[in-house]
């Protein structure tokens, strides 16, 4: 290996341990990987003051290959781009962290036929456990994945009972507050923009959207429901289809954030102020929701949570101490902000 000045450094190996220590090159072994044979402790303290003068890092992959673990856990996702997903990984990195784990990052891009490449990947066993964002709502692949004995948890997605782990929040509960929301501040014309029907949580929410309607004894409008892909582009054409179609509505509830972004900035362009002739109310509580103008009223997932129990439940799994599969589910919260026009009703000194 050359360094910065063009010479060649030499990486330290466990032999260069052993001979510097004094020892077996299998003692060496033995106390770099807190192995069960007692070694005495003044040849361990020979060992590791080696280790530490040599700066020899063990092989891990080597290490890894000979006890058939990588010590990598895969986190797929649709769309990495979509701020819901970062806060996922960031607890899921930090639970696999402390137990020695590196999370690798892969990104599908919303196409089914790339996830399932990935999962042919990794049905390989590259990787020790896998965790989930499914692009689509077949579940065969995931069901091959873990007869081919890789564990996996499925992330902020459901699939049929029984097919996989999951750890998700309740979609249906979380669009019926907001929607209830919505129909409390007095609207009831109310938009839904959706998400891909193929995904569960897109339909629990479109189920929740309706029953709030019922709640309130609201007949629903189909011509004031359409759908969307979970991106702004999506909310943009949603409201644009919704004002061709030439159908009144005060107020919209998107599937996700980014989703009703672009359909504040739909109507801003349409002419119409937010929320003084519309409110917009979305789900997720992305970063930048609260930075929107007017901050967007919203449905905050746990995202943090959602990926730090995914991975423990993963670790569990792969500990092969969980023997039938669970299905986690965590509650949604209404993050109240000016996008909805509540301060409107509440008065001038809100």
């Amino acid at each position: 290996m050359n360094g910065r000045n063009g010479r060649t450094v030499s990486i330290p190996t466990i032999r260069d341990v052993a001979s510097h220590a004094g020892v077996s090159v299998a003692t060496v072994s033995r106390v770099v990987n807190n192995s069960l044979h007692k070694v005495h402790p003044a040849t361990r303290q020979r060992v590791l003051r080696s280790v530490h003068r040599l700066s020899y890092h063990p092989n891990v992959m080597a290490q890894g290959l000979r006890r058939g673990t990588s010590h990598s856990i895969a986190l797929i996702v649709p769309d990495i781009s979509n701020p819901f997903y970062p806060a996922i990984a960031r607890g899921a990195e930090d639970v696999a962290r402390q137990h020695g784990y590196v999370l690798v990052l892969g990104n599908t891009d919303g196409d089914p036929g790339r996830e399932r490449a990935y999962l042919d990947i990794l049905r390989k066993r590259w990787v020790d456990g896998v965790l989930f964002a499914s692009a689509g709502g077949d579940d065969r692949h995931l069901r091959a994945l873990r007869a081919s004995g890789v564990p996996a948890v499925l992330i902020a997605r459901d699939v049929a009972a029984g097919a996989v782990d999951t750890v998700l929040v309740d979609s249906y509960a979380g669009m019926r507050q907001a929607t209830s929301h919505l129909l409390r501040l007095g609207h009831r014309r109310i938009a839904y923009i959706g998400g891909p029907h193929s995904l569960s949580v897109a339909r629990e929410r479109l189920r929740g959207y309706r029953q709030a309607l019922r709640d309130f004894s609201v007949p629903p409008d189909p011509s004031l429901i359409t759908s969307g892909d979970f991106r702004v582009d999506g909310g943009r054409a949603a409201i644009r289809r919704l004002m061709e179609r030439r159908r009144l509505f005060t107020a919209v509830v998107a599937a996700n954030d980014l989703t009703a972004i672009g359909a504040m900035e739909a109507l801003r362009s349409a002419g119409r102020g937010i929320p003084d002739d519309v409110a917009v109310v979305g789900f997720d509580d992305i970063p930048f929701a609260a930075f929107v103008d007017p901050p967007l009223t919203t449905v905050a997932q746990p995202t943090y949570r959602l990926g730090a129990l995914a991975m423990e439940r993963l670790l569990a799994l792969m500990r092969e101490e969980a023997a039938t599969t669970r299905r986690i589910m965590l509650q949604p919260q209404l993050v109240v902000r000016r996008s909805c026009g509540a301060y409107l009703l509440a008065g001038p000194t809100s």
